[in-house]
């Protein structure tokens, strides 16, 4: 039995979760969104500042709920990237000096394959092999999965991810960050169809990639004119806002879930994972439940509390340490792929 302190620190979330085995016994989650709103995004030096107060209270909050002391846990982990350097140092240096102090291994999390397994945590059948999307806000890929730790990327993102261009979109409309639940909330009173966006290659079945810059810099043009001109945001009519984001959005669905169709076919699978923040959408959510009934392939979504940021999706550290893929205290933060080293006693 493996019992297992992480915390997440990769952006604007600062989030402890302990788990046994794989199960979550506790999740707590502080978000900074009122901090950075008045910006229109994350500002990093604010972020990480803003994490220093908030775990020790989240690991006594989270050990309290698991009902188990510091002392009682078989290893400590956080994430070790991709994300904010400055925000990934303070859950990385928390997690080693936990480590250090009760002499446990320290794991090196992937934040990526944290939201790529993260449909899977508490799935009593685990992983299993499938094609799976990863679409957030810094990150749009599709991913053939063989199995844990085996993975192959199928395509990804040109330019913006998907996310972020939820969040430069809902700017251009004078829409409050972050930009994925305003553009949602706004789309609900809007005509899908009242404006024709473009898609980016969704009629090449062969690549699989995507592209949302000229999404994001066709909905400027709608809304400043060609080339744009200076505009209040404030001023836009309110059905004016409504439609462009229900168009916007659905452009962007569309994208996503035909991509995912042509991955399927493509790799010959029958499953479909979808995580990260951009999973939550209600109309991506909906879209990809009636291709999966019109394909017919199983899908799994990450549960919507797992779809953001959060520790609990780093319960995938179970298997790092059956496995034996634990990190040195002196590894680094990175932006690329985790490195992984075997823990001797």
């Amino acid at each position: 039995m493996s019992i297992i302190l992480a915390l997440e620190t990769s952006c604007d979330e600062t989030a402890v979760a302990i788990t046994r085995d794989g199960e979550v016994l506790a999740s707590e989650i502080s978000s900074q969104i009122a901090l950075h709103r008045p910006y229109g995004g994350v500002v990093p030096e604010l972020a990480s500042r803003s994490h220093l107060p908030q775990i020790r209270p989240l690991v006594e909050a989270a050990t309290a709920r698991a009902g188990l002391r510091l002392a009682d846990v078989d290893a400590f982990a956080a994430t070790a990237g991709p994300g904010l350097a400055s925000s990934l140092l303070i859950g990385n240096t928390v997690a080693k000096a936990l480590a250090l102090a009760h002499r446990r291994p320290f794991l090196a999390i992937n934040h990526l394959e944290g939201h790529l397994l993260s449909p899977f945590v508490g799935a009593p059948g685990g992983v299993v092999p499938c094609v799976a999307l990863i679409v957030s806000g810094g990150h749009t890929e599709l991913v053939l999965m063989r199995g844990h730790g085996q993975y192959e990327r199928l395509g990804s993102t040109l330019d913006d991810a998907a996310g972020e261009a939820f969040d430069k979109v809902a700017r251009i409309l004078g829409l409050p960050y972050p930009g994925g639940p305003s553009i949602q909330s706004a789309a609900v009173r809007g005509d899908s169809k009242r404006f024709r966006f473009p898609r980016s290659f969704q009629k090449d079945a062969e690549r699989l990639e995507f592209s949302f810059s000229g999404l994001k810099t066709a909905v400027l043009y709608e809304v400043a004119g060609k080339p744009p001109a200076q505009y209040d945001p404030k001023l836009l009519d309110a059905q004016f806002v409504a439609d462009v984001a229900a168009s916007f959005q659905e452009a962007a669905v569309d994208v996503l879930v035909t991509k995912c169709r042509q991955a399927l076919a493509a790799r010959a699978r029958h499953t479909l994972l979808v995580g990260g923040g951009v999973a939550a959408n209600s109309r991506l959510r909906e879209q990809l439940e009636q291709a999966s009934r019109s394909d017919r392939f199983h899908l799994v979504l990450a549960p919507l509390s797992l779809c953001t940021d959060n520790a609990a999706m780093s319960a995938i550290a179970w298997e790092l340490l059956n496995a034996g893929h634990t990190a040195d205290l002196d590894v680094d933060v990175t932006a690329g792929l985790v490195r992984r080293k075997k823990h001797s006693p």
